[in-house]
């Protein structure tokens, strides 16, 4: 991929520009350019020493979690970096359930209590998030493959944002698939919780449930969709977490996401040997690219709660993120935007990493 002088961003103070030589790099110009300087190291430092999750010819998708380099919704994003250091965050990244229906009964399921929400109401809250600045939308659980119109409500964000699906794929056909992804879905996100069937579908409480997530993710691949496979890691999985990083190659997924258990925290040893397997995997070539928040929120930006993201439950509760049970408002009465600036200027977390997975803090919600 060829790039130079390639302008990403221009507003009054600072104007950032991507070029390649030859890797893609960040540069900005301006006043206002100091400001980004940390967060334009961070990206380059991860433009240079990390394998991307996909190149093609006129674009760069450096993590299933981001939007293509260079694309409208990158250079939102850009400006919602912007944004945040001069002290007026935004949702960059929405996530939104979208219905409550699933397979699945899921013991760490946190979908909210509540009605399926009407096409209506979720593309009100879609609308009022893109001209907030969001740039990255996630539909999740229960399962959106259920939703009747799916397939328009991904229609119904512009290239303003990316939009990633998650889903136990239980119903995620082909035909499904190359729908979804003519609508304009970025890619698909899927769970797998072992290699072993049995520990999976009891993890799911669906028999069949992990048969059902690898033909989804062939389907998905087959219909041209970022595919990432997805897994929570605790202190007791992490004999899981080689053998899962092996099962996302074979399957040849783009990206293999790591999230850390809430209540089953990984110790910090553990975490150690996540971040080793993280630089590993995504130094050497071939294979999926490893996600992790272990280094995304504890390592290059903190708990991204109500900083960077922001999460509508089925009953329209926005809450700081999908783990953490405190709404403060409902976006479907009140909009998005007032209870946006409510939380973020409220919610206020001083550790690095997640704080659900101190007991003191979720005592402190009760």
């Amino acid at each position: 991929m060829g790039v130079s002088d390639l302008k990403v961003l221009g507003v009054p103070g600072l104007k950032v520009y991507l070029d390649s030589d030859p890797n893609l790099v960040l540069r900005a110009e301006g006043t206002l350019s100091p400001l980004m300087a940390p967060v334009l190291s961070r990206i380059n430092g991860r433009l240079k020493s990390e394998k991307p999750a996909l190149v093609l010819d006129d674009r760069v998708i450096v993590s299933s979690w981001l939007p293509p380099i260079p694309s409208p919704a990158f250079s939102r994003l850009i400006k919602g970096e912007l944004m945040r250091v001069i002290g007026r965050p935004i949702p960059s990244t929405l996530s939104m359930e979208v219905t409550p229906r699933c397979r699945c009964r899921c013991a760490h399921c946190t979908v909210a209590e509540g009605d399926e929400p009407s096409f209506e109401q979720l593309n009100r809250v879609i609308q009022d998030a893109l001209e907030l600045g969001s740039v990255i939308l996630t539909f999740t659980e229960g399962d959106p493959i259920l939703r009747d119109d799916i397939v328009e409500l991904v229609a119904s964000v512009d290239e303003r944002a990316i939009i990633n699906l998650f889903t136990p794929a239980t119903d995620l056909t082909y035909e499904k698939a190359v729908e979804l992804k003519e609508a304009g879905l970025q890619g698909v996100l899927i769970s797998i919780y072992s290699t072993d069937p049995a520990k999976h579908d009891a993890v799911r409480r669906l028999q069949g449930a992990q048969k059902f997530a690898i033909e989804g993710i062939r389907a998905a691949l087959d219909a041209g969709l970022i595919v990432t496979m997805s897994t929570h890691i605790g202190a007791s999985t992490m004999h899981e977490l080689e053998p899962l990083y092996r099962l996302a190659e074979d399957l040849g997924v783009h990206e293999f996401s790591v999230w850390e258990s809430v209540q089953d925290a990984p110790t910090p040893q553990q975490r150690e040997t996540i971040l080793e397997m993280y630089d590993r995997v995504n130094s050497t070539p071939g294979g999926p690219r490893m996600f992790a928040s272990t280094r995304f929120e504890g390592g290059d930006f903190g708990c991204l709660a109500a900083t960077r993201w922001g999460h509508v439950g089925v009953d329209g509760g926005l809450r700081p993120c999908p783990y953490i049970p405190v709404s403060f408002g409902n976006v479907f009465d009140e909009g998005l935007k007032h209870i946006w600036k409510r939380m973020s200027r409220e919610f206020k977390v001083e550790e690095p990493v997640c704080p659900m997975q101190s007991e003191e803090f979720r005592k402190s919600l009760q």
